[in-house]
């Protein structure tokens, strides 16, 4: 199963952009979504495929931690 997972864009560069994912900066794709640093970003497959809102982001990101804790026995 392969999900999409919000991450806030810290820099766009060309088509490419700077993400972090709670602390892992990864390279995404931007050219299909209008992106600035700040945004939240969902990404599938390194290619951001929507710009959410901030609270939309934070929202799932903390959701999908407290899934991830739920696997650990947390």
């Amino acid at each position: 199963m392969c999900i999409a997972v919000p991450g806030r864009v810290l820099s766009v560069s060309g088509g490419k952009a700077k993400v972090d994912f709670s602390g892992n900066i990864v390279e995404a794709d931007v050219r299909l979504v209008d992106a600035k640093p700040g945004d939240f970003v969902l990404v599938h497959a390194g290619i951001a495929i929507e710009v959410m809102s901030a609270s939309a982001g934070e929202e799932t990101a903390a959701l999908l931690r407290e899934i991830e804790g739920l696997g650990n026995g947390s």
